[in-house]
């Protein structure tokens, strides 16, 4: 594969932040760089932000001032399409419109020498659709940036079906040379990043709506227990209402609404109320001088336990032994049947969700009234998760409470919803992962990469899978299709064939 060399000429149509942002990666990797937009104030305040931008990296010292006026000499501001013409690459990074698109790149097509490569920003067209508008479709590729481009690593190097595999090698090569963190997908709704993280805020705005608990509540359970950066609705306040809406709505229409994602009316109150997050003051949480953050809902004070008995292989949850040790609880192990797996707390059954409520544990025949979450780290993470049947003995949940409160976890009581919060999120985020492998639109170590590098996932969702295992998996979101009696939840073939064959998703390679 050869990457594109510093002596090509790149360029950019729209100098909005995105695409002053692309700019701003080339010129760094050496390129003369062509910026055009149709709007001539547009293209001035593009090119005033790059130089902006590179004027705080010299007050930082991170930049020389002869890198600063270098660079800069390198930015060529086009006053119309026929300045492109010498283009090796021309990135388009424009409104999400496929016929302005495709009129756009129709007219620098005709100015282009043939190998030219043209490439779409778009995070919701297809690649297919726009190439199948312009003469030379081989050239034309998808080349999605996460904003904001000169910092974030991931480039979706999105081929349509009739882009040709050199050109698809060419752009992989380049991104690479510019220090990008490229995936290779092909061209269906939402790519790889935009499909596979619907279910992290469509579970969250599910709950919610189902008053398992409040979003500030959620939020710090995806975070200090999923290990996320920051919770779903925080995250979507930070994104806009109107943006993360839009891209959910386009998926779902797009997948011919599927359930799986199908959009939600809380969010959609948001957007009808213009409460659209960090942008217009309101979202989930309000935002302002004044504003006054909610606190997640921690459980007070209770009692350490005198003994601990663990029933079983506690699996991923095994890490809680020695730490349960650590604090100096008095802990002893016992044989169990295959497949049970009990923390005994001063008498009362604890364990980790299977997608099952409580609730439907104890009707079931299993003794476990309080069930916990599944975590990214028991040893590091700071806190827990717990809920309680309805019909769990009396002081159940104190108990357990003062389990996790011994080793030194906040313990964050939600109501007895199937799941929890990051078991279910988990599940699904993986189960779309395995639904993105089977149907050949990227690899599980590109999907996985993808995820960590373009959304600052703790861990690829298929890394998850793998660690929990494929059959815990499946044998959540067979329990959460069982209490909600939905289509949503179904198991990916994928999935569940990893279930029965008991193989990891990555063999090995880089998860």
């Amino acid at each position: 594969m050869n990457a594109l060399t510093p002596q090509d000429l790149i360029a950019v149509i729209g100098a909005g932040a995105m695409g002053s942002g692309i700019v701003q990666v080339a010129l760094n990797a050496g390129h003369r760089v062509a910026l055009y937009d149709a709007a001539p104030a547009a293209l001035a305040k593009g090119v005033a932000s790059i130089d902006a931008t590179y004027r705080r990296l010299l007050e930082k010292g991170k930049i020389d001032a002869g890198t600063h006026a270098e660079r800069m000499a390198r930015l060529l501001p086009a006053t119309s399409l026929a300045d492109l013409a010498g283009a090796a690459l021309v990135i388009e990074a424009i409104v999400e419109n496929l016929d302005i698109k495709a009129s756009v790149l129709g007219e620098v097509e005709a100015l282009l020498g043939e190998h030219a490569i043209i490439a779409t920003n778009t995070s919701s067209l297809s690649v297919t659709a726009i190439g199948a508008r312009l003469k030379r479709p081989a050239q034309v590729a998808g080349l999605h940036f996460f904003n904001p481009a000169p910092l974030l690593p991931l480039v979706e190097i999105v081929s349509g079906k009739a882009t040709s595999p050199a050109v698809a090698d060419t752009l992989f090569a380049t991104a690479l040379a510019w220090k990008k963190t490229p995936v290779r997908c092909a061209s269906t709704p939402g790519f790889i990043v935009n499909r596979v993280a619907r279910p992290f805020y469509g579970e969250a705005l599910r709950l919610l709506a189902d008053r398992a608990a409040s979003a500030a509540t959620i939020d710090a359970i995806l975070r200090d227990t999923g290990g996320f950066r920051m919770g779903a609705f925080e995250l979507m306040d930070l994104i806009g209402h109107d943006v993360n809406y839009a891209v959910t709505k386009s998926v779902y229409d797009a997948l011919y609404q599927d359930p799986r994602y199908k959009p939600s009316l809380l969010q959609k109150d948001l957007v009808d109320a213009g409460w659209l997050g960090r942008k217009t003051g309101n979202g989930f949480y309000p935002y302002g001088e004044q504003a006054v953050r909610p606190e997640p809902d921690v459980a007070p004070a209770a009692a350490r336990p005198a003994n601990v008995v663990v029933e079983g292989d506690l699996g991923v949850a095994a890490p809680l032994v020695q730490l349960a040790r650590d604090a100096g609880l008095d802990v002893s192990v016992k044989d169990a049947p295959a497949g049970r797996a009990l923390l005994w707390i001063d008498g009362v059954a604890v364990a980790l969700t299977d997608g099952r409520s409580a609730l439907q544990r104890l009707a079931d025949g299993d003794p476990a009234g309080v069930v916990f979450d599944l975590a990214f780290d028991y040893a590091a993470g700071s806190a827990i998760a717990l809920a309680a049947a309805d019909l769990a003995q009396p002081g159940a949940l104190q108990t357990a409470t003062g389990f996790f409160q011994a080793l030194g976890k906040r313990v964050l009581v939600v109501d007895d919803v199937p799941g929890l919060v990051v078991m279910r999120t988990i599940a699904m985020l993986a189960n779309e992962a395995a639904d993105v492998v089977q149907q050949g639109v990227a690899s599980a170590a590109d999907t996985d990469l993808a995820m960590v590098n373009g959304v600052n996932y703790p861990r690829g969702p298929l890394a998850w899978a793998d660690l929990v295992g494929a059959a815990t998996v499946q044998r959540v979101l067979a329990n959460l299709a069982a209490a909600h009696g939905e289509d949503r939840y179904r198991s990916a073939p994928l999935m569940l064939r990893h279930a029965l064959n008991g193989r990891p998703f990555h063999n090995g390679e880089p998860a």
